[in-house]
């Protein structure tokens, strides 16, 4: 029987799906694992335990289900906005905007059933929103009390293709309040707020009167009241539908995806972005139709080196026909580059690339340029876990720092993360179960729901990641808006450990009681005091009694973090390990900065690594964390797996560098 010592030194290529359990000679399977829960991945190869989130309030109306969405003016002025049932709240530096002692507010158009399907893009203190269903508008911000959400008046258009049949439009007078006269039937109600122009002159629809008469209001004086059969509409309406899809570009403001013309795209004047006056100068507006045999219809518009527009059939970039000009209405440029398509859920740019959710709301795929193929190439980002997204997408977000991570909210509320480094060839995915349940009895998830997530700006260190969570308290429903603590992966003071969920933080004189947690009412909490690990509590009337005093505390909802490596391979004096009777003797972690965890070859089967000694002050903290290797023996059987598990299940920091388990194989 073989005895040999294993490195298995990174786990760098995440969590592996369990079509790869047999792939032993994949290169990516030694720096893989079969789990990877409540641990983030490096670049550089460590698995680390994520820290938890701070409470920052309940949103409006915990029955209805909420977004986030982010808002930066600069790299210190930046926000998180909560949408509603037809209002908006907002966030600030991990915390709620208040006015006059309530949460800041304002309202608008936005139904609940909508809120996920909006898209945005932002230029300095003023975001564009859209949505089919209801007019494109503008957000603006003047000071942190300081927000209007207004219709965006366009200055002239978009209009859809002139009039090429019989009927005729006369209008009541030149200019004023006035009526417009259809010699057949053309109008309708939804046809309130819509553009018109004929006789070189413009008006806004302003009220239905019938299916051949409507009044409005000039914009822009009529030549005359002739009936004319040259004659434009809006191309934005309740009729045809508002953009779906809005992007800045090349600086202009581009629209698109209307529901009459799912597949045309709206260009501004060129700085000029709420002008959509067409013509031919180098600076006036567009408006271009994808030209393909089936209907594409576009769900996102993204800027990179040249303009992606993601469309329900495949995927095209807009340029200009020389390399690096502008584009022009002249020599404007549609190609496809893949044929994958993409649900309604916004993509998200990282680095140079775009990430995408595939139609089936499954996939996610990286359209990224290749120069070998002078050309976009958008390969699986699932393919090494085509599982951890198997429930469905419904919306994603890139935290840039510190480690580059695309953040997904999965149907069923769990949160998966993807760290992502194509330049280094790190793709490694890795589970998050939220502190808490949703739901009771044997329906109950066992884990927070996580329901928006939206990541700003923070720190030079690190943007800030925000998350509503659905759970189940007192035996009502709850959604709060909760922030991720900031992780310092140098971090020694026991004090500034962060690791539960929807935690708030104490500190202040010796105390017993802690009291302000009512948003935890009925819960079992885990209490970090004074850097060191308490007995539980249940939260009563908002309050828990401690058994000791303390000046500090964090308390919070505790979690779990969990790997669990694949089977490990090699020791076999003849080929392959696999299949083979083994055992594990004993494992060196070698670790940073940590301080309690358990180790074992199955969660049933752990041993504590002691970080004390028997002399040690048990309700103190540990004085020094472990930044070096910690040997344990390893009580294991003989069996043909030879799984190692790593547990955190203390609020107390954990990151495993490497395990060099020693093995006994038998070639019997």
């Amino acid at each position: 029987m073989p005895r040999t010592t294993l490195a298995l030194t990174s786990f760098v290529s995440g969590e592996l799906g369990a079509k790869l359990d047999g792939r032993t000679d994949f290169s990516k399977y030694n720096s893989g694992a079969k789990t990877l829960q409540n641990f983030l991945v490096h670049p550089q190869g460590a698995a680390t335990r994520r820290v938890g989130t701070k409470f920052i309030a309940e949103v409006k109306n915990s029955a209805a289900k909420t977004r986030l969405i982010p808002f930066e003016f600069s790299t210190i002025q930046t926000y998180v906005l909560e949408f509603g049932n037809q209002y908006m709240r907002v966030y600030k530096d991990q915390g709620q905007v208040q006015s006059g002692g309530s949460a800041f507010e304002i309202s608008t158009p936005y139904l609940t059933a909508e809120l996920f399907d909006i898209k945005f893009s932002q230029s300095a203190d003023v975001m564009y929103l859209v949505h089919p269903n209801h007019a494109a508008r503008k957000l603006s911000r003047t000071g942190h009390t300081s927000w209007t959400l207004t219709e965006i008046d366009f200055t002239d258009g978009p209009y859809v293709p002139e009039n090429t049949t019989a009927t005729t439009l006369t209008p009541s007078a030149t200019n004023g309040s006035i009526n417009i006269t259809a010699s057949a039937s053309l109008w309708a109600s939804t046809d309130v707020g819509r553009l018109v122009s004929f006789s070189n002159g413009r008006a806004k629809i302003t009220g239905f009167t019938s299916a051949t008469v409507v009044a409005a209001t000039v914009q822009d004086d009529f030549d005359n009241t002739n009936s004319v059969t040259t004659w434009k509409l809006g191309a934005f309406s309740t009729t045809t539908g508002h953009p779906s899809a809005v992007s800045f570009f090349e600086q202009r403001l581009v629209f698109a995806g209307t529901t009459a013309e799912p597949q045309t795209l709206y260009f501004s004047k060129s700085g000029d972005y709420e002008n959509m006056t067409t013509g031919t100068n180098a600076d006036d507006a567009m408006v271009y139709t994808i030209a393909s045999n089936q209907v594409n219809k576009i769900r996102y518009l993204k800027a990179v080196r040249t303009l992606i527009v993601g469309t329900t059939g495949g995927e095209f970039t807009v340029s200009a026909d020389g390399t690096d000009a502008a584009i022009t209405p002249t020599n404007i440029v549609i190609k496809k580059q893949s044929s994958y398509g993409t649900a309604n859920v916004d993509a998200q740019p990282a680095g140079s690339s775009i990430l995408f959710l595939q139609k089936a709301k499954r996939k996610i795929r990286e359209l990224t340029y290749n120069f070998d193929v002078d050309g976009y190439v958008a390969p699986d980002l699932t393919i090494l876990n085509d599982i951890v997204t198997k429930s469905g997408i419904n919306e994603m977000a890139y935290q840039q720092e510190p480690d580059s991570i695309l953040w997904c909210v999965r149907d069923d509320g769990v949160f998966v993360g993807l760290t992502y480094q194509r330049a280094e060839n790190v793709t490694a995915w890795h589970q998050h179960k939220i502190g808490g349940t949703f739901g009771a009895g044997d329906s109950a998830t066992g884990y927070g729901v996580v329901e928006s997530v939206a990541s700003i700006s923070g720190e030079l260190t690190e943007d800030e990641l925000y998350v509503i969570v659905k759970r189940t308290i007192n035996g009502a429903t709850k959604r709060y808006v909760e922030c991720f603590a900031p992780f310092d992966f140098d971090e020694t003071a026991s004090t500034d450990f962060k690791f539960l969920d929807s935690h708030l933080i104490y500190s202040g004189s010796s105390t017993t009681t802690l009291s302000g947690l009512s948003h935890l009412e009925g819960q079992v909490v885990s209490i970090l005091a004074d850097g060191s690990t308490h007995a539980d509590k249940t939260v009563s009337s908002g309050s828990i009694t401690l058994d000791r005093s303390v000046t500090s505390a964090v308390v919070g909802l505790k979690y779990d973090s969990i790997l669990q490596t694949m089977r490990v391979e090699g020791g076999a004096a003849e080929g392959t390990s696999q299949g083979k009777t083994k055992r594990i003797s004993k494992v060196v972690l070698r670790l940073f900065e940590t301080v309690g965890a358990k180790v074992g070859p199955s969660l049933t089967s752990l041993e504590t690594i002691p970080f004390r000694t028997t002399s040690s002050n048990l309700s103190a903290p540990v004085d020094t964390l472990l930044a070096g290797d910690k040997e344990v023996e390893f009580r294991d059987d003989y069996n043909t797996d030879g799984f190692i598990f790593v547990k955190q299940d203390q609020p107390l920091p954990l990151t495993v560098l490497a395990i060099y388990p020693t093995i006994v194989t038998s070639d019997g």
